[in-house]
């Protein structure tokens, strides 16, 4: 056993670590699982003095190796560190392979070489460091380990079974999201390329499709369309039920179920009438990311293009003439009630109305911007500011006391009946 010991033991493990206590001794085995092993196969008959001598002529083969992997096989604290690692990655794999079970993992011992155990337990670290650690595509590589990650893989060989068991667990909650919505994505019309354009998280992904498959959606919304989808389910009023996909495969559906028993709140305000479905998945915190819609720039720009030209045709009352359009920004920029028609009265009325308070001509360039079709803005705006430079020293003239050279200008520039 002295070569066993020279590679496994270090001055803070015995074969047996004891912590004296008032009422006896305590005892708490702290050697790494691979000595563990090694000494119950012995003691058992699992394993005979030609397996230990093959571990002991493997032993100095992986530890130059792992040295070699991970820096230098030339200076002596890398080949002690390289020991360390090579007993850790060892036990890791057969504790793992053997799930606490030192016969088994005696057997194991004695059915394998030892360095086959050494790589068993490196495989298991690079599986664990190619997982997904975020649900944000984007934001990890499906190709599996690779050179750039060798540091990540330097430190877990030293880290114990009981982390590796830990941040398994919760890598592989995270890779079910992910596959999850990798598979919703796929029965849904969206490749994983257009998921990392995106940066889009999974489990925003996998609300959304719940939410268009309950409504019998053969794609993934974008934006318009998930709005409008959203506004037919609270014309419905009626408790909404999202249920998994019927070919979801099994493996996958944990996850999902899990994704949507977090929605239940969120429908309370998704389907809501009071809430601005815009205000509150854009701007709200709590919202903010929570959803997945596919970029369609144009038809947002179409939507809002469709909604401007309907405010703005409502606003001129459908009409495109010189004279109405400068009524119109006229009485705005007055602070006045917007019209396109004015009488001789009224005229008169928004004259004195300017000379006494002014005019504010931003106004009617924001008015503008804001619901004039985008196409025809910057004409509308050079018209404004063409028709200021003439008008504006006319109206608010002081020396035109009976209003006929403003009221002159308004019939022949504005809408004047």
């Amino acid at each position: 056993m002295d070569c066993f010991a020279a590679l496994a033991m270090t001055n803070e493990h015995g074969m047996t670590a004891r912590a004296s206590t008032r009422s006896g001794v305590s005892l708490f085995d702290a050697r790494p699982f691979f000595e563990k092993a090694l000494h119950y196969g012995v003691r058992q008959g699992i394993i005979d003095q030609a397996k230990l001598d093959a571990i002991c002529q493997d032993a100095p083969k992986g530890m130059v190796q792992i040295a070699r992997y991970f820096g230098t096989e030339f200076l002596r604290p890398e080949l002690e560190r390289a020991r360390d690692r090579m007993v850790n990655l060892v036990s890791l794999y057969l504790e793992d392979e053997s799930g606490g079970d030192l016969k088994r993992a005696a057997e194991s011992l004695r059915e394998h070489s030892f360095l086959s155990r050494s790589k068993g337990g490196s495989d298991l670290l690079k599986r664990l460091i190619a997982m997904p650690q975020s649900s944000h595509f984007g934001m990890h590589e499906r190709a599996g380990f690779s050179d750039e990650q060798i540091p990540l893989l330097a430190k877990w060989s030293l880290r114990s079974y009981a982390d590796y068991r830990a941040e398994l667990a919760q890598r592989s909650q995270v890779a079910q999201v992910v596959d999850a919505a990798l598979w919703l994505a796929q029965a849904l019309g969206l490749d994983a390329g257009e998921l990392d354009e995106a940066d889009a998280d999974a489990e925003s992904l996998v609300r959304t499709a719940l939410l268009s498959l309950a409504c019998k959606r053969s794609e993934l919304p974008d934006w318009v369309a998930f709005e409008k989808m959203l506004t037919a389910l609270r014309k419905k009023g009626a408790p909404m039920e999202l249920a998994l996909p019927k070919k979801l495969p099994q493996a996958l559906q944990p996850a999902v179920a899990a994704v949507r028993e977090s929605m239940r709140a969120d429908l309370e305000k998704l389907l809501d009438p009071a809430q601005n479905l815009r205000k509150l998945l854009r701007q709200t915190p709590a919202f903010m990311g929570r959803y997945f819609w596919r970029e369609d720039t144009l038809s947002e720009i179409d939507q809002h293009e469709r909604a401007t030209s309907k405010a703005w045709d409502k606003a001129t009352g459908g009409h495109d003439d010189e004279g109405s359009l400068l009524t119109l920004l006229l009485c705005l920029a007055a602070g006045g009630t917007a019209k396109t028609l004015l009488t001789e009265k009224g005229a008169a009325a928004l004259i004195r109305k300017i000379r006494k308070s002014g005019l504010k001509p931003e106004l009617a360039q924001q008015f503008i911007r804001a619901q004039a079709p985008f196409q025809h803005q910057g004409n509308y705006l050079r018209l404004w500011k063409s028709f200021l430079e003439e008008a504006q020293p006319t109206l608010q003239s002081d020396a035109d006391y009976a209003l006929h050279d403003a009221l002159a200008l308004l019939r022949r520039e504005c809408n004047v009946e």
